[in-house]
């Protein structure tokens, strides 16, 4: 085969990105993984999507989305012609790439980050570049704007280590970025404070939200961007035809139009993060102060390395998250809040490897 001559060389040479261990079917574990919800998703939304299984389902959904991004624009008190639906918010950054990043060009982001980013921008041919947070986990504002970057990536929450830095730094990296700024909020719901009011005095800010974290839809494959409609105009010229599908829209609907209904899962999920945090620092872990719904632990001094550790809780039925090839997270594992009886388990897994180690 010419593969090598087919394929874009972008593309050939590059890895792509890889998500998070998904268990097989039937195979019963405790995933703490990939940062899902583990609350279930509210009645008021099942009953939309029950519904709307019926004929329409054989005709497409609205191509832009419209009722979403009307509903969207009622619950945030946003213009919906500012607002872009997306298979998931990284559909949005999909978007936000072919609109703004031509091969050759810049884009940038803290590190560490998302590790999407790195491949989006391998596939428009870009480069990428990765500026160390600062020292107190600060935003790098000075050190962003100096690259010339198209496009910044800020992920606040920040995934892996759960911080968020101060809006008022990511205002600063707005005035001074000759780009386009991306707030990505994919945990922001479970942070004290979000971008959204920056909008107004930023118009190179795109603000993105996904409702597979505090909304319990990681399955149906939802996110939001909110920007200025001039910019939202250039995303819409980019974005797959009829990329949300027709359940997909009714269940945004019906979230957007119930916000209220999911604050007791977002609110449970911060305490067990507190408790989590606490349980594990009593065990020896270091843990990073955290305003997501994960946290990053460094594991105790002793005989096992981070593999180590994952293998042996795999064993015990319990995934988490390990990022081997960053010198930085390999002594780490990123673990998200489940459920009490979910986040018991994982601490007497803990119980039962340092008693064996020991």
């Amino acid at each position: 085969m010419s593969l090598e001559r087919w394929v874009r060389p972008c593309i050939y040479g590059m890895s792509g990105y890889v998500p998070g261990e998904q268990p097989a079917a039937g195979q019963r574990v405790v995933k703490l993984n990939t940062n899902e919800n583990p609350h279930a998703v509210p009645p008021v939304v099942l009953e939309a999507l029950a519904v709307a299984l019926n004929e329409g389902l054989r005709l497409y959904p609205p191509p832009d989305a419209a009722p979403v991004r009307e509903a969207a624009a009622r619950a945030f008190g946003v213009d919906a012609r500012g607002v872009v639906a997306g298979n998931g918010s990284d559909d949005l950054l999909t978007m936000i790439m072919r609109a703004c990043v031509d091969p050759g060009e810049t884009v940038a982001a803290p590190d560490p980050t998302y590790t999407l980013y790195p491949t989006l921008t391998r596939m428009q041919g870009g480069n990428y570049q990765a500026v160390p947070w600062l020292e107190d986990g600060g935003l790098p504002v000075a050190a962003l704007a100096e690259t010339g970057a198209k496009v910044i990536f800020v992920t606040r929450p920040n995934a892996p280590t759960g911080h968020a830095v101060p809006l008022a730094q990511v205002a600063a990296l707005c005035r001074t970025a000759p780009g386009v700024v991306v707030l990505d909020e994919a945990y922001g719901e479970f942070a004290d404070d979000h971008g959204l009011p920056l909008l107004a005095e930023h118009p190179n800010l795109i603000v993105t939200r996904s409702f597979s974290k505090s909304r319990s839809l990681a399955g149906l494959r939802i996110g939001l961007g909110f920007m200025s409609p001039a910019l939202a105009e250039q995303l819409h010229k980019v974005r797959d035809s009829y990329n949300l599908d027709r359940l997909a829209q009714v269940a945004a609907v019906a979230v957007l139009e119930h916000l209220p209904a999911f604050q007791f899962a977002i609110e449970t999920v911060k305490a067990e993060r507190i408790r989590t945090t606490l349980s594990l620092t009593a065990r020896g872990f270091r843990v990073a102060p955290s305003q997501a719904n994960f946290v990053l632990a460094q594991i105790p001094a002793g005989p096992l390395s981070g593999a180590e550790w994952v293998a042996l809780l795999k064993e015990r039925g319990i995934l988490v998250r390990h990022f081997p090839a960053d010198p930085r997270l390999a002594d780490k594992l990123r673990i998200t809040i489940g459920t009490a009886a979910e986040m018991s388990a994982l601490l007497a897994a803990v119980d039962w490897i340092q008693g064996q180690a020991g």
